[in-house]
């Protein structure tokens, strides 16, 4: 199971605690992937390639929120403005 953090609000060593919660499922992909035959290395480099695909996507999905959000306002301004 992975560890909560210990406080639901921002705290001093809250990114800390998070990295600490994730060590054992990151070492278990990592074993997974070595005992399945990749290399540590690569393991190490498909994972930061996932996080910067997250990365990417996370800002596309806000963008494409952000512009919808502006669609939905002008829609609405326009539906405002006719009787």
């Amino acid at each position: 199971m992975i560890s909560p953090p210990k406080q639901p609000d921002e705290y001093a060593d809250r990114e800390i605690d998070c990295q600490q919660a994730m060590e054992p499922g990151f070492q278990a992909i990592v074993d997974c992937m070595v005992e399945s035959g990749w290399t540590h290395e690569e393991a190490k480099r498909a994972l930061r390639r996932l996080i910067a695909a997250d990365n990417m996507t996370q800002k596309e999905n806000a963008k494409v929120e952000a512009e919808l959000a502006i669609a939905r306002a002008m829609i609405r301004a326009g539906r405002a403005l006719d009787p």
